[in-house]
């Protein structure tokens, strides 16, 4: 995996003007570096601001976004040719989105909704928006840390985090800094763990079933504290540290002498993996696929979204944590959307088809990418040409 080459593919930029590169110049696709065998395409180039990524049965990605208030429908999305359309808009920061039974259910700060029996609706309709029902609308209105991340558990419950108002604070709300699960039919919430800053991406393991999760760590305490986590919850009811204690280790300047007196001698739990600070660690995937080589059998990818007030920037990149049930390697996958402090794109989400592919939304360049194993060097050169 040492030995890495560089795959060009170029594409024009349909944004919201976030980007460095303006609307119609090539982003430099060819700096992106990928492991040997490992190519990286561009799925569809018009889903500006994409966020969490969800799919269908029947082959639609269904794409949220934060300030662009829209979900995307990106039809043919594992055949070719996709085509994206907008099929709700005027949404406060719908980023989460999730598929169940049929349904399409898209978080937006405090409402979830439903759009039932989603792609039987596109497929009888060429144009026009599905109507949403609204399954809770009582989750906290905060949009700091509020936008949304949301997956069905295997066993078809809905997990909904909430994050803290704040940087750092401690909230008399339980839901705030915690993961919730909703249910479908009465809207109501129970909370499911507590002390997570803000997760924006979680997953369950192919095998043990236990629940992994990302959580971003506090700001103002340097360019190196507190790291951002990977977390672990086999269970319900536990609590991982927020705001008493960051990364297991680092007790909070404001809050950590408060920890026994509000949780008395309750047990914290400590991170599975540790990622340099301010990487913002989003979107996360366990890769139950047969097409990548056996050493990523049930790797866990991760998007790191990259920092905002560091005083050198990081992130900007993929991930992967190998063998994350045994020695836990974390190490970088693709590399080359920061290019020493300016950076063209911000990987947001990961998702594995059942292709045995890797999608990747970024929200900078408004684009989908889609990484696949070719093996052979001489067919990746030829790609790359």
């Amino acid at each position: 995996m040492a030995d890495r080459h560089w795959v060009r593919t170029w594409f024009l930029l349909l944004a919201l003007g976030t980007s460095p590169a303006a609307v119609g110049d090539a982003l430099p696709m060819e700096r992106l570096a990928v492991p040997a065998g490992f190519v990286i395409e561009v799925l569809i180039d018009d889903t500006p601001n994409a966020r969490q990524m969800a799919l269908g049965a029947d082959g639609t990605l269904f794409v949220g976004t934060r300030r662009a208030g829209r979900v995307y429908a990106v039809e043919n999305a594992l055949t070719e040719p996709a085509k994206a359309r907008v099929i709700a808009d005027d949404l406060r920061m719908p980023s989460g989105v999730a598929v169940h039974d049929g349904n399409l259910y898209v978080g937006a700060v405090n409402r979830v909704l439903r759009f039932s029996a989603i792609e039987a609706w596109l497929a009888a309709h060429a144009d026009g928006q599905p109507k949403a029902e609204i399954i809770t609308d009582a989750l906290p209105t905060d949009g700091h840390h509020g936008w949304k991340y949301l997956k069905f558990s295997p066993s078809g419950t809905l997990h909904v985090p909430v994050g803290a108002p704040c940087n750092i604070c401690l909230s008399k709300d339980p839901r705030y800094a915690s993961l919730l699960t909703l249910d479908l039919a009465s809207g109501s919430t129970e909370l499911y763990a507590e002390g997570i800053r803000n997760t924006v991406g979680f997953d369950w393991h192919p095998e043990t079933g236990d629940l992994w999760f990302t959580d971003n760590g506090r700001d103002m305490l340097g360019d190196d504290v507190p790291p951002e986590e990977v977390n672990v919850a086999p269970r319900a009811g536990l609590h991982f540290g927020y705001p008493f204690e960051h990364a297991g280790t680092i007790a909070d300047p404001e809050f950590g002498k408060q920890r026994v007196r509000t949780l008395g001698e309750r047990a914290l739990e400590k991170p599975k993996v540790k990622i340099q600070a301010h990487s913002a660690a989003l979107g996360i995937d366990f890769y139950d696929g047969a097409a990548f080589p056996e050493d990523y059998r049930h790797a866990l990818f991760i998007a790191e979204h990259g920092s905002w007030n560091r005083s050198s920037k990081v992130g900007y990149r993929i991930s992967v944590v190998l063998d994350p049930n045994g020695a836990a390697t974390y190490r970088p996958f693709i590399e080359g959307w920061l290019d020493d402090e300016e950076n063209w794109g911000r990987p947001n989400d990961v998702l594995v088809t059942p292709a045995g592919n890797l999608l990747i939304s970024d929200d900078q360049a408004g684009a989908i990418y889609r990484v696949r194993y070719v093996g052979d060097r001489r067919a990746v050169a030829a790609l790359s040409n």
